[in-house]
């Protein structure tokens, strides 16, 4: 969805944030830095891009008072975006925003890289964009030279590894009144993380065809694993089965509708009743609108296809991958050994 072949980079600002609570400083530089070398502006560029090319959803800005205005990076991005030549100014507010806000004591310090990109692609769009990108997480390395007929090593204490971009953010100028579009890439957990996408960028996800299928499959899944235990007398395998058959509905379908989707797959009357109010709990706990009917998002069911396990796992001696028809695995219980048992029927043997 995002790509950067024939991006550039034209402008990058530079600036040192510390841990409030530690007081350490914020350390603005006092200038942008032109990258006239290819190779380091090629490095830069897979630093930076390179994790985004896997990001699918679209996230938005957005301030609980509902005035996008009152949204700091929002604000400096929209100063950026009208007058490309306050970039540095504003790099330099975005990074005091970041440190006014780097209270939780667990957040540490790190170099703050701000860029302006031009020709960045999203959804199939060129688009000039703002990159914010933070960088906490330093590695040794070590380097081999050679001397003569002898080879010396040398190692660096503390190095930026180019594969492993800690905190991202991509704003691209469209869509200003809704928020921009903003994708986000964050690998902390999220305990530590909740401080970059909530407190800091102050972000929603935006409501399209990913997010629904995504959010669907999510609610699904959370409803057959932990919910229907509740109601129904429900072994793993049927569980499987009914993960099995929601993914086969959304691999199939080019549409989810509500109804539909609820008589083929769960089939009961009650549990469809207790799905159906699972799924309007579901979107007020987790903010996560589920409409009745949307397009299927194929990146979506792709992604979330990924965490539906397909595997019975019994005991430490065997697992049963459950892919096709339930009613070829039957369990039972073998009282003479005081242990279950499935039956497994098959055709061939490979």
């Amino acid at each position: 969805m995002i790509s950067y072949f024939g991006a550039t980079l034209p402008q990058l600002s530079i600036h040192k944030v510390g841990s409030k609570v530690l007081d350490e400083p914020v350390t603005l530089s006092e200038h942008s830095l032109q990258i006239g070398d290819d190779i380091l502006n090629d490095l830069l560029m897979q630093y930076f891009l390179l994790p985004f090319e896997k990001v699918n959803e679209v996230y938005r800005f957005f301030h609980p008072n509902d005035d996008l205005n009152l949204n700091e990076v929002f604000h400096f991005a929209e100063m950026i975006f009208a007058d490309p030549t306050s970039f540095h100014k504003n790099s330099q507010q975005i990074a005091k925003h970041l440190y006014d806000i780097s209270t939780h004591p667990k957040i540490k310090s790190g170099e703050l890289y701000i860029g302006y990109f031009e020709n960045l692609q999203i959804e199939g769009e060129l688009w000039p964009a703002i990159g914010i990108f933070k960088s906490e997480t330093k590695e040794p390395y070590l380097t081999v030279e050679q001397e003569q007929k002898q080879f010396q090593l040398h190692y660096q204490q503390e190095a930026i590894n180019i594969k492993k971009l800690d905190k991202g953010c991509l704003i691209f100028n469209t869509e200003k009144e809704q928020g921009y579009k903003v994708a986000i890439i964050d690998q902390t957990n999220r305990s530590e993380a909740v401080y970059w996408i909530d407190e800091f960028l102050q972000l929603k996800i935006r409501n399209d065809n990913y997010t629904q299928t995504q959010n669907v499959l999510s609610a699904y899944k959370t409803f057959v694993t932990t919910e229907m235990d509740e109601s129904f007398d429900i072994s793993k395998a049927d569980k499987i089965d009914l993960l099995n058959r929601s993914i086969k509905y959304f691999k199939e379908k080019d549409h989810f509708d509500m109804d539909e989707f609820s008589t083929e797959v769960i089939s009961n009357p009650e549990g469809i009743e207790k799905f159906k109010n699972f799924t309007k709990n579901y979107e007020t706990e987790f903010d996560a609108p589920i409409n009745d009917s949307f397009s299927i998002s194929d990146a979506a069911v792709k992604k979330q296809a990924r965490v539906f396990k397909s595997v019975l796992k019994l005991d430490r001696n065997f697992h049963i991958y459950i892919h096709g028809n339930k009613e070829l695995i039957e369990k039972g219980f073998d009282a003479e050994k005081n242990m279950s048992f499935y039956k497994v029927y098959f055709s061939n043997e490979q």
